[in-house]
């Protein structure tokens, strides 16, 4: 355990209506920041639509998807393989011009 702490520092985040104590790289610690805002306001968003109707629970699961799915959504419109197989293509149709 002493030696996943190394080079880390302890920050205290609170996510919603809980502290969570996690160690991080310094380097990192603006993302954990930005992550726990995200969670908390995507919770916060559905909490005022479900709270009552829905168990925490599944309002946690809710904010799980909704992230999720902007996680893939962005994955996808960053996904240079596309762009790869042509630039293949265009090379090998270049060299093959070129000979």
């Amino acid at each position: 355990m002493a030696e996943a702490k190394q080079g880390k520092q302890h920050i205290s985040l609170f996510v919603y209506d809980e502290k969570i104590d996690v160690y991080v790289k310094p380097e990192e610690e603006v993302y954990y920041r930005r992550a726990r805002d995200l969670v908390t306001d995507t919770y916060n968003k559905y909490a005022q639509v479900f709270k009552g109707l829905r168990s925490d629970h599944t309002i946690s699961l809710l904010t799980l998807v909704d992230i999720g799915l902007k996680y893939e959504m962005e994955r996808a419109k960053n996904d240079t393989a596309p762009y790869d197989d042509i630039l293949l293509k265009l090379t090998s149709e270049i060299e093959d011009a070129l000979k």
